[in-house]
């Protein structure tokens, strides 16, 4: 027989005041918990890329300490015309290795190449403020000290580019940031790891991490 419309509203109250809500009103209970769950995930992420936006997507940590040259670490060198030239072409520099000038237009990612990479690829990295560490070490327990020395900088893994480089002499090393060169012989670990503190990020008119 069919049910009065007065038996089910005696139903649907009992069943509200026992806690036991028809199925479709959970759902619609459900569905508002994460529209507004979404919506306050939402407001979190949007208020972080304003707050990195704000601060220049840097903080303190992640940056070099200078704003310029610093006496004593390293060698000031003029800065050269830099433009974006074609992938392959060559281009001439003031200093071995180079620290600013012409460059190709994608810059190499952050790493340690042991089968070098080409200077007109890492200005570029030094124009977006990232340190280039190129090395001319024939024994394979210089190469392994020194990647050692790298992978015990922080800043080494957001803004640093180590490679092979037969351009300068044997045995030696040089560090690089934009308008700034240091070369010694062998691996100093603090010598490193003091340049990178001082130009990480720092140097530069494009500041990129790579």
């Amino acid at each position: 027989m069919p049910v009065s419309r007065r038996r089910r509203g005696r139903a649907a109250t009992r069943s509200a005041r026992s806690g036991n809500l028809p199925i479709t009103n959970r759902r619609k209970k459900t569905n508002k918990f994460y529209l507004a769950a979404s919506l306050v995930i939402a407001v979190l992420v949007i208020a972080s890329f304003a707050f990195a936006s704000f601060s220049g997507g840097r903080s303190s940590t992640q940056i070099g300490s200078a704003q310029s040259y610093v006496d004593g670490v390293g060698t000031e060198v003029p800065i050269l015309t830099a433009d974006h030239i074609a992938e392959g072409s060559l281009a001439t520099y003031n200093s071995q290795p180079p620290t600013s000038g012409d460059h190709w237009i994608t810059p190499a990612v952050c790493g340690f190449y042991e089968e070098g990479l080409p200077d007109e690829r890492v200005v570029h990295n030094m124009e977006h403020g990232n340190i280039v560490v190129s090395y001319n070490l024939p024994l394979e327990s210089d190469v392994a000290a020194l990647r050692d020395a790298i992978g015990s900088i922080g800043l080494a893994n957001v803004w640093g580019v180590t490679r092979a480089y037969e351009g300068i002499p044997t045995g030696q090393i040089g560090l690089s940031a934009w308008g700034v060169v240091d070369t010694f012989m062998g691996v100093d670990r603090d010598r490193i790891e003091r340049f990178f503190e001082a130009y990480s990020g720092a140097l530069g008119p494009e500041l990129v991490p790579c």
